[in-house]
């Protein structure tokens, strides 16, 4: 009988080696995150986990050079972090849709390709491609004010993927929605994961959240930040919320809760 051969090694695409970052304040000196070592490959579907305050958000903000780092090193496919943002590597999701309110939908979505000086063709070849990824066609001419949170968070997500970046990154999109708009989100991001192949860092305090997306769970301790814990969700990539109840998926978040009660997340 042949032996089967091995799954090729897949490529890194974040790399941090002993990173820190310290802010400093009329206070004194804040220490945000300590020894964060960390290896992302492509197409992975990571999750940052922990307590506020923790950097869960820094972390993420250094990986995308929007902070600076104190000492250690990121690297992002082979290159620094500036390097890596000033090539476009990474589409970027905040916590707020943080769309323009005088733009359209449309617009808004294609305002980076705007600002890169894109034909105007391109830019509505591109809108039309990711509005429908996110299912908002027929909301091109719409204004945000016009959409319900779920739908704006969306379309902050085909503005984040227009550009078509490999990596994308988003900073606990979902926190504001409700349970019912936030797990329709959630099936939605793995339909989108699956299609487009990106790789993905994702910030949440939720469990369940965390677990449900992931195809490896970060846990952080409180501040200064440092990781605990790295979980592999080794569930099939088209799962469905159903699987929250099965005893594989409880048995990973259990793994969680104990990890963030062993770093005293519940502490003040």
């Amino acid at each position: 009988m042949s032996q089967q051969s091995p799954a090729p090694e897949k490529r890194t695409v974040i790399e941090t080696q002993e990173l820190e970052v310290t802010f400093q304040t009329a206070d004194g000196p804040v220490f945000a995150l300590s020894d964060i070592n960390l290896t992302v490959s492509h197409g992975d579907f990571v999750s940052f986990i922990g307590p506020s305050g923790c950097g869960k958000t820094t972390l993420l903000r250094a990986i995308a050079d929007l902070e600076p780092l104190s000492s250690g090193s990121i690297s992002v496919n082979g290159a620094t972090a500036h390097e890596s943002r000033m090539a476009r590597a990474y589409g970027y999701v905040f916590q707020a849709p943080a769309l323009y309110p005088w733009r359209t939908i449309e617009k808004n979505v294609t305002l980076p390709l705007e600002i890169m000086g894109m034909g105007k063709d391109e830019r509505a070849e591109r809108s039309t491609k990711y509005l429908e990824l996110v299912n908002l066609a027929g909301f091109e001419n719409k204004y945000p004010w016009q959409l319900s949170g779920g739908m704006q968070q969306r379309a902050s997500l085909a503005r984040a993927l227009c550009v078509d970046p490999e990596l994308l990154l988003m900073d606990e999109p979902f926190g504001a929605l409700d349970e019912i708009v936030r797990d329709h989100l959630n099936e939605q991001l793995l339909r989108i994961w699956r299609r487009t192949e990106k790789t993905i860092v994702f910030v949440t305090h939720s469990i369940p959240e965390a677990v449900f997306l992931s195809t490896k769970v970060v846990v952080m301790s409180p501040r200064p930040g440092r990781i605990i814990d790295v979980i592999d969700c080794d569930f099939p990539a088209d799962r469905s919320l159903d699987i929250r109840e099965t005893p594989e998926f409880l048995e990973v978040a259990h793994r969680v809760r104990e990890g963030l009660r062993a770093g005293h997340s519940y502490d003040d």
